[in-house]
């Protein structure tokens, strides 16, 4: 007897598989939002350590600010402090002076594969639209999700929620869940003013430094650090962003540990 028709096995296979994965996204470990450096490199570290990990991307692709390069040249740069995080994602790298060249589109690919291969997951085309809280304290413990698609359009179409013991905002220099949280948790207490102009060297150290915990269960990382704490923008050099990923992941992992 014949089976169905292809078509109908196409979109069976496509909604049935994806249904199984959203049921266990629904309540994750850690949700992160933003596929760009910081972004995955959090997502492999955190993923390594036998969390569940999703991250959310609210474009149709990863990589953050890589992508473009300098300029729309194809290489970007990092010191010396990112060279053992290219090396445990098997990344090329040359050196020029205090500096260390990287092929744009090899960072993005590699640092994707390598979140995926920990066993993270990146879902594209998907917005976080607001957060869960809870009070008393308070606390952040998941997020609303929409389609970009649905955002786009300006459709008024309610969110799907996803529960998170931690929740990174890795959006870089939009800081989109930080703003969420600054306009609609007044509790919190929460200014996003946004980077400062460019101070590459000041830049790259600040990012690192401030990393990590800004209210239970919220966590920041990469270039939404800079536009939290008014620090300096740095230009097409990447190092404070795969630093400032593992620095979030090793924080989130830690305080999961102690329960915090």
């Amino acid at each position: 007897m014949a089976g169905p028709p292809l078509e109908v096995e196409i979109t069976r296979a496509i909604v049935e598989a994806t249904a199984e994965d959203w049921r266990e996204i629904a309540e994750s470990d850690v949700v992160i939002v933003g596929a760009g450096p910081a972004g995955m490199t959090a997502a492999r570290y955190l993923a390594e350590r036998g969390l569940r990990v999703v991250v959310f991307e609210r474009r149709l692709s990863f990589g953050g600010g890589i992508g473009g390069g300098g300029m729309l040249f194809h290489k970007i740069v990092v010191d010396e402090k990112a060279v053992p995080i290219l090396e445990d994602f098997g990344i090329r790298y040359a050196r020029r002076g205090r500096l260390y060249v990287v092929d744009a589109a090899e960072l993005m690919a590699k640092l994707a594969a390598g979140a995926i291969d920990a066993g993270a997951r990146i879902i594209h085309g998907v917005q976080v639209d607001d957060v869960i809280i809870r009070t008393n304290p308070l606390r952040v413990v998941g997020v609303a999700v929409q389609w970009s698609a649905v955002i786009m359009s300006g459709l008024h179409v309610d969110p799907l929620f996803v529960y998170a013991r931690a929740v990174v905002d890795a959006t870089g220099h939009d800081a989109e869940v930080l703003s969420v949280v600054s306009r609609k948790v007044p509790e919190a207490q929460l200014m996003v003013p946004g980077e400062k102009s460019v101070y590459a060297e000041e830049a790259e150290r600040l990012v690192v430094e401030r990393t990590g915990r800004v209210l239970p269960g919220l966590y920041v990382a990469g270039m939404a650090v800079a536009a939290l704490h008014n620090l300096p923008r740095m230009g097409p050099i990447f190092a404070s962003m795969l630093v400032s990923g593992r620095r979030v992941a090793e924080v989130i992992a830690e305080d999961l540990r102690r329960g915090a």
